[in-house]
């Protein structure tokens, strides 16, 4: 049986069931991606990998103690506790990663208090990963743009230059990216409060 093209869904019921190799799979199909949202994070192979094992670590855990709530949305969980456990990383190394934040990120600027105690941070930092798991919705080309702006603190002009694109072109992938966003925001606002 080809358990690639099967569900996350049916991968994680299967793996609660019993049937470890599910688990592997969900590993393989989903490793470029969480492997490259951590590394474009952290920067450094080794510790990217010392992370996406820790990722991993705590989905067995919770799928062990069936606290997993399946929704069909396996893949931007996971990315959630692979953000906080960067999040953590960067606490305890005292190195918070430097985010540009202009008025054209205010989608972000919510994060940027100082004052707050702990139940705030716990607060700022699940909205945090709300807000960066609905990144992954957004077209390719506006993804492309908003990660190489706001994770990788590349001009614009650079941007151009890595995607070919005209300065232009990138410009309006960003401005709409942003507007997708805020769209995105709301809608989850909304599915929130039902």
């Amino acid at each position: 049986m080809q358990r690639v093209h099967i569900s996350d869904s049916t991968l994680v019921s299967n793996y609660i069931n019993g049937d470890e190799k599910c688990l592997e799979v969900l590993v393989v199909k989903h490793k470029q991606k969480l492997f490259g949202f951590i590394y474009s994070k952290v920067g450094d192979r080794q510790l990217a990998e010392d992370i996406f094992q820790d990722t991993f670590i705590k989905v067995i855990r919770t799928l062990k103690k069936g606290n997993y709530n399946d929704e069909g949305k396996f893949l931007p969980w996971v990315m959630r506790i692979a953000h906080n456990l960067v999040i953590d990383y960067f606490r305890k190394s005292n190195r918070l990663p430097k985010f540009n934040r202009t008025d054209e990120f205010d989608i972000f600027s919510v994060l940027s208090d100082d004052t707050k105690n702990k139940e705030s941070e716990i607060i700022q930092e699940q909205l945090y990963g709300q807000i960066t798991g609905l990144i992954q919705y957004l077209p390719k080309d506006q993804r492309e743009v908003l990660n190489m702006r706001i994770y990788n603190e590349l001009s614009f002009k650079e941007i151009s230059e890595n995607t070919g694109a005209s300065i232009n072109t990138v410009l309006g992938r960003m401005r709409y990216a942003l507007i997708n966003m805020r769209k995105l925001v709301e809608q989850k606002e909304i599915i929130l409060t039902n």
